[in-house]
């Protein structure tokens, strides 16, 4: 209801629910033609048998309209109160008669809205219920270390150095011009994270401290107080500080993908499952006023050593 004004779905399937799978890269242009317009509406259709989101954008343009040019001169046969544009000057020779000619006066601009509709179509698949019934979030043990990350975009330019930094001294890289060097993660309970790069002729890491690594809400926890207690990341508190270190091994490429998010800002919360897995949940500032954040939630999978 947040995003759309006025809104019609007619299904067969409960909950009156249209499920679909679309291309983000090919949405996310279609829609930036949108940023300026008056009005856009997105409709489900068919084309050749092919489901499509048709995305029609009407904008305005102011144009100017300008007046043609006149005739200038004695041979226009028209009187002067009928030629626009022109105004009869008298010039006086002497010895000669008077003349009369006429003189072009600076065209008037009129400005003038023009509106333009623009139409373009996103190929969509239509996923069964049945499909989306099997859709879960992956499931995985409790985090070792929760963890709130520095700016996402100054992360994802360090990544990105880190990479191209590393990319020359890998074997695999060699072998395959689309390999992405693996990072390594690590964050410890006591407000430090670490990303870094190794390979078999350099090691770059980078480190932050004084993070904040968030408590766990008994409410949310099963066990309430005694579950926190017991929860694997309490456990982790309980370690020396070089123990306490939980580390995962992504794709640089995923990883830069999922720093990309870092544009629409907000807090970005990092879970670490020690040698098994990141997830990463970025909360996303409500416009409306009271209304709870929007949260996006990231799962990736780590690499053993």
């Amino acid at each position: 209801d947040s995003i759309f004004e006025d809104y019609s779905v007619t299904s067969n399937t409960p909950g009156n629910a249209i499920n679909l799978q679309v291309s983000l890269t090919h949405l996310n242009r279609a829609l930036r033609s949108a940023i300026n317009a008056t009005s856009a509406s997105i409709r489900l259709t068919k084309k050749d048998g092919i489901p499509l989101l048709a995305i029609t954008i009407t904008t305005t343009t102011f144009a100017s309209l300008r007046r043609p040019p006149t005739l200038e001169g004695v041979n226009d046969l028209r009187l002067p109160s009928e030629v626009p544009n022109l105004t009869p000057t008298v010039e006086t020779n002497p010895g000669n008669d008077d003349s009369i000619s006429f003189q072009d006066q600076p065209p008037v601009s009129m400005p003038s809205d023009r509106e333009t509709t623009i139409t373009q179509s996103v190929a969509v698949t239509v996923l069964a219920p049945q499909s989306v019934d099997s859709i879960h979030e992956p499931t995985c043990r409790e985090p070792d270390v929760h963890i709130l990350l520095p700016p996402l975009l100054q992360l994802k330019a360090i990544s990105e150095r880190f990479t191209k930094l590393a990319l020359p001294y890998s074997n695999a890289a060699i072998a395959d011009e689309n390999h992405s060097t693996r990072l390594i993660l690590s964050a410890s309970p006591f407000g430090e994270f670490r990303i870094g790069v190794q390979t078999a002729a350099c090691k770059i890491e980078s480190k932050w401290q004084g993070l904040t690594n968030p408590e766990l809400d008994p409410t949310q926890i099963e066990g309430g107080e005694e579950g926190v207690r017991e929860h694997a990341s309490t456990k982790q508190k309980n370690r020396t500080r070089d123990e306490a270190w939980s580390t995962v091994r992504v794709e640089g490429r995923d990883w830069g993908r999922v720093l990309g998010v870092g544009r629409l800002g907000g807090r970005v919360v990092a879970c670490f499952c020690d040698d098994h897995a990141l997830i990463l949940y970025v909360y996303l500032e409500n416009d409306e006023s009271g209304a709870d954040d929007s949260v996006l939630t990231y799962y990736i999978t780590s690499y053993s050593q």
